[in-house]
């Protein structure tokens, strides 16, 4: 089943009462609104992503969790109210390595590519290639001027590091950390049957963004 306004619902009321006892007893609901339609949508996708990169992992039971470590969440609510899927190639390299990812929550729907926590060895190699006019940049960038639809964000430095560069390397250069985001609001595109379609075509206009990041993966000093 595609997703509905009782994934947002759940996902409000879940974090809300925050709550153990509450979320046994809502467990089913987690299931029905939650799990299964992330479950359907990965599915959906992992042609897709195939494509992009036949190493991406796109098994539904890598669905974010629920909860939050006790351990490490003093002064936190413990259930989140944001569900997400993150498509790497590994468990342990959705958080250091270049990724895709989906994800909802009760303001609506969000997806994107890049690192969640960059390395510093990976920034620099990132920046070699752009500097080495390597290819695969070239491709990068390209790419990303010829969408609409993701914002580069991250981290940037407060002072140009690279003021002799041309403009569109120092877009690239100057950030301490990287990603691409679309974030929307638009829940009658996120109930429809075809979000998957959407997702997987937005994806793929920013695959080479994603393949010069992995390049960079690969020469990076660690």
């Amino acid at each position: 089943m595609p997703f509905s306004s009782k994934t947002p619902e759940f996902l409000f009321e879940n974090h809300a009462h925050d709550s153990k006892e509450w979320f046994r007893e809502h467990k089913g609901n987690y299931e029905k609104y939650v799990k299964e339609p992330f479950g359907e949508f990965v599915a959906a996708i992992e042609p897709t992503m195939r494509e992009i990169d036949e190493k991406i992992c796109c098994d539904p039971k890598r669905l974010s969790r629920i909860y939050r470590d006790a351990r490490y969440s003093k002064g936190q609510s413990i259930f989140r109210n944001y569900a997400w899927y993150t498509f790497s190639r590994t468990r342990e390299e959705a958080t250091t390595a270049p990724c895709f990812y989906f994800g909802v929550s009760p303001n609506g729907f969000e997806y994107g590519c890049g690192y969640y926590r960059a390395s510093t060895a990976s920034m620099n190699a990132m920046r070699k290639l752009i500097l080495d006019n390597d290819g695969s940049f070239e491709k990068a960038n390209t790419a990303y001027l010829s969408q609409n639809t993701f914002i580069m964000g991250g981290e940037r430095y407060k002072k140009d590091r690279f003021p002799d560069e041309s403009e569109e390397k120092k877009l690239w250069l100057n950030q301490r950390s990287i990603f691409f985001s679309y974030e929307s609001n638009d829940f009658k595109i996120m109930y429809g049957k075809d979000l998957y379609k959407i997702v997987a075509k937005d994806f793929l206009s920013i695959a080479p963004v994603y393949e010069m990041l992995m390049k960079a993966e690969q020469i990076k000093e660690i």
